[in-house]
């Protein structure tokens, strides 16, 4: 099964990345996911299920022990073929 997650941390500086930030995207760039998209108000992931919830529990756990106060994330089955 592949899944994509959806996700976002706040609280947001418009200035400069905060700390919990610059996690999430660390921890999404060094899993073994197929497909990493890091946007400034939004980023997404995508690979096996292990892999992805594998990458949901770390994000979770360091994002919120960096600062974040919110993580929001959605999670869903993706076709073999993308979508």
């Amino acid at each position: 099964m592949r899944l994509r997650v959806e996700f976002t941390t706040e609280p947001f500086d418009l200035d400069e990345a905060p700390g919990h930030a610059v996690v999430a995207r660390e921890v999404v760039e060094t899993a073994d996911l197929d497909a990493v998209d890091v946007g400034p108000f939004g980023n997404t992931a995508e690979g096996g299920a292990d892999a992805v919830l594998a990458a949901v529990d770390t994000l979770l756990r360091r994002t919120l022990a960096a600062g974040a106060t919110r993580v929001t994330l959605q999670v869903n089955v993706i076709e073999e073929d993308g979508r």
